[in-house]
């Protein structure tokens, strides 16, 4: 049966059980208790990495470790951080959010189909492991270019001026993903200009990159189910929301960076499942 399956990992029961002639609890009993085999659903990812990028996104873990352990007692708090996201002013709670408990005889639950979103604002976020340093959202039917972010760096400069005094002057590390706008031609000698030093970052990252993986996750878990009727409406909730966590819930998505950066290198620069 085990070669049976591993010449198609896609057969169904019914035509092991149909080829086998055995019922198919048989197959199913056979299959995960006696061959320990489980049927899963293909997991996203965003391509399919060839053994170059595995191995840059290896060698970038292990550079941005090797200044882990140099700088260890202060190196979260010279790291600052940032990304850009699409905020909606109505975001369905998922399927597994939806999950609810129910009796035997009670009606199963009903969940409406995905709605389009009334609106939906793009907005930039800059932290580091104290508190939230910038936020700003872009005016409708605009989108962020290399020139706007280059102004968003230069308003980070002096966020990070008013909000941390004296941290620009230590050689503040400015940790971004390599999403094109960040890597145009013109910001690099925005950064340096600013007073950055920009860290490198692995390529094809949803899984590594801190604001997708931590921030915005808690951020989107937070939104959904919710409704809003205006940009000032959604803005004010989510401003809201960054300014309000507890102390410390920065700093935890900042000491999460090395532990993941060590499991891309055990995964030779595969991606990480959670």
């Amino acid at each position: 049966m085990e070669a049976f399956v591993l010449a198609d990992r896609r057969v169904k029961v019914s035509t092991i059980a149909y080829e086998m002639s055995v019922s198919e609890c048989s197959v199913i009993r056979i299959m995960h208790n006696k061959l320990g085999m489980s049927k899963v659903s293909c997991r996203w990812v965003p391509r399919m990495l060839t053994p170059l990028q595995k191995q840059s996104r290896v060698e970038i873990c292990h550079e941005n470790l090797s200044l882990y352990e140099e700088n260890m007692e202060t190196f979260c708090s010279l790291i600052v951080t940032g990304d850009e996201t699409w905020v909606y002013y109505w975001d369905p709670s998922s399927k597994q959010e939806s999950v609810q408990w129910k009796h035997k005889t009670s009606p199963a639950p009903v969940k409406l189909c995905v709605q389009l979103s009334a609106g939906k604002v793009i907005m930039t976020v800059f932290w580091d492991c104290h508190r939230i340093l910038l936020v700003e959202y872009m005016a409708h039917k605009s989108t962020v270019t290399a020139d706007v972010y280059v102004n968003t760096l230069k308003s980070l400069r002096d966020a990070v001026n008013e909000k941390r005094c004296g941290l620009l002057s230590r050689s503040m590390m400015l940790l971004h993903d390599n999403a094109p706008v960040h890597k145009a031609k013109n910001v690099p000698a925005a950064i340096a200009k600013c007073g950055f030093q920009e860290m490198n970052h692995p390529p094809y990252r949803p899984n590594l990159a801190l604001c997708d993986y931590f921030l915005f996750r808690h951020l989107k878990q937070h939104l959904w189910g919710r409704r809003f009727s205006s940009d000032t409406d959604v803005q004010a909730d989510v401003t809201s929301w960054l300014e309000d966590q507890v102390s410390g819930f920065y700093l935890a998505g900042m000491s999460s960076l090395p532990a993941k950066w060590n499991k891309c290198i055990e995964l030779r620069g595969g991606y990480i499942e959670k």
